[in-house]
């Protein structure tokens, strides 16, 4: 199961942690990748860590506003989100991949999925 939670209602320039537990997959997840998809909008890609070297990888839209980190056990991979702007404003989803194969901005890469947390910020 991913429980992704933490979303809320900031203003602009707010920040919010969003949290994702991994329970049932820690074992075989190779990467934990965050989309969000605003109103009216596809899903997107936003980032992404990939277990060895925890690796992150960022869309340029947040590069430098959103940090990706996970705790040491792999459990729980988090997304800090400062600097809010409106344009963030969707519902953010946490998917896990258990065969990484590079392609950690693509949605068919990850094979479970969490049920979303929605993100609101207002100007």
């Amino acid at each position: 199961q991913l429980q992704a939670s933490g979303g809320g209602s900031v203003q602009a320039g707010g920040s919010l942690r969003l949290s994702c537990a991994t329970s049932g997959h820690t074992a075989s997840m190779d990467a934990v990748g965050w989309f969000r998809r605003a109103p009216g909008k596809e899903r997107e890609f936003v980032a992404a860590i990939v277990w060895g070297l925890d690796n992150t990888y960022y869309s340029d839209s947040v590069k430098g506003r959103f940090t990706v980190s996970r705790d040491s056990a792999g459990n729980t991979v988090y997304l800090q989100m400062n600097s809010l702007q409106p344009e963030d404003t969707a519902v953010y989803y946490c998917a896990a991949d258990t065969n990484y194969r590079g392609g950690h901005y693509n949605q068919y890469e990850y094979n479970y999925w969490g049920q979303g947390t929605k993100v609101t910020v207002s100007s």
